[in-house]
């Protein structure tokens, strides 16, 4: 009983030393087996809020403790890990925290024991778009040139980042550079996000990433008055034409290098659709300027563009229908033909010559004999008679002869039978 009481006197704290010492040993054992190598590791981030942008450097895994566990002297290199942080859960309005770095061997025979650095200090952004405006930057201009306002396409774009970034971006910088020998400026730019004392901003992404820059440059100046080409494309609807085009003003002031005033006859206008147009079209148009030359004024006017329903003249063969003819008269004609000519749209006079065409002969009030009939004819709304070839014929009127009716035959009578 004794030997037993004293066994299980303090018992815990036994089984405790025994497992102490225990893992004490494992530990000698693993320090004997264990190596360390230096590393360069980039720590990656598969996994971050689609609406939030890392702003820090994830750095790298710089020392790694290992054993190998088959007891080869196998020597790993940077690519036998791979080092991450999950992001997925990070708040990005807490701003800076620290997140555990995650190791993993890509050699199942390596178990890892530790690393460097086991954590990281990482910062999230939320991501912002904004529009900003494109300011062109012409930088010095060389002496004697005469230099215009510049024209840019799109005016204004969109940047997109980290919000503390993209808070800070007042304008995107297209920087161009005028030439001494005058030449005019038409070409795409990069665009540059900075802030309010024009430093670069990054990293902030632009949309589009260039802007079409125009800047008109000139050494002799000079100004002309051209009369303005309306350009027409397109045609109208079926059944019309255009009957006439007109502009205002019909001149406009411009100005340019005199070399190149000297070559322009006029100045055309942009293209005027009139693509299925069945009715007037009246629209504010702007004036299609060469490069370099520039306009005294508003560069647009004013262009009217009539229309009228498209008409021809046709010629049909047609029969002659009498009218108010009786029945006790016989009517005979000098021509049981004419030719018609008609005036109206080709569709209208389409549908005519599909169809019997006759015209009339008024006969009601000849009298016996032979006369001169003029002839008419009735069309449908649209379309105008031009001519009828002959316009009169001779109609010659007979009287009608009526058979007199036969006497009747009274039936003779009947013999009386014999007695």
């Amino acid at each position: 009983m004794t030997i037993v009481r004293f066994l299980i006197r303090n018992w815990p704290l036994k089984v405790a030393a025994i497992v102490l010492a225990t893992l004490l040993y494992a530990g000698f054992v693993v320090s004997q087996n264990a190596r360390d190598v230096s590393v360069s590791i980039p720590i990656e981030a598969p996994r971050q809020p689609a609406d939030a942008v890392l702003l820090t450097d994830l750095g790298t895994v710089t020392r790694i403790t290992y054993i190998v566990t088959d007891g080869s002297d196998l020597r790993p290199s940077t690519s036998s890990f791979r080092a991450t942080v999950d992001l997925s859960e990070i708040d990005p309005e807490l701003g800076p925290t620290f997140v555990p770095v995650q190791l993993e061997a890509v050699d199942e025979r390596i178990r890892i024991i530790t690393w460097e650095p086991l954590r990281v200090r990482v910062q999230l952004d939320p991501f912002v778009t904004r529009s900003v405006p494109v300011q062109v930057h012409p930088g010095e201009v060389p002496e004697g040139l005469d230099v215009r306002d510049p024209v840019v396409d799109p005016a204004e774009v969109e940047v997109s980042g980290p919000q503390s970034v993209v808070e800070r971006v007042v304008a995107v910088r297209a920087a161009v550079l005028i030439e001494p020998s005058a030449l005019n400026v038409d070409r795409d730019v990069p665009l540059v996000p900075i802030d309010l004392v024009g430093e670069v901003l990054r990293p902030v992404d632009v949309e589009p990433a260039t802007a079409h820059v125009t800047i008109a440059v000139f050494r002799d100046l000079s100004n002309r008055s051209l009369p303005v080409s309306p350009r027409v494309a397109g045609a109208p609807a079926a059944g019309f034409e255009i009957e006439s085009v007109t502009v205002d003003p019909v001149l406009v002031s411009v100005e340019g290098n005199a070399d190149e005033l000297a070559s322009l006859d006029r100045i055309s206008t942009d293209p005027i659709s009139v693509a299925g147009a069945a009715s007037d079209i009246e629209a504010l148009v702007r004036l299609d300027l060469p490069t370099g030359i520039l306009a005294l004024g508003e560069p647009t006017v004013r262009v009217t563009i009539r229309l009228r329903p498209v008409t021809e003249t046709r010629s049909f063969t047609a029969g002659i229908r009498l009218v108010g003819a009786r029945e006790d008269r016989s009517y005979a004609l000098s021509t049981d033909r004419v030719v018609v000519t008609i005036f109206g749209s080709p569709a209208d006079l389409n549908r005519l010559g599909g169809l019997p065409l006759t015209v009339d002969a008024p006969v009601a009030d000849l009298d016996p004999g032979a006369s001169l009939v003029r002839l008419g004819a009735n069309l449908a709304t649209g379309l105008t008679l031009v001519s009828i070839a002959p316009v009169t014929i001779t109609v010659t009127v007979g009287v009608s002869v009526t058979p007199s009716p036969e006497p009747a035959v009274s039936p003779s009578p009947s013999p009386s039978p014999a007695p």
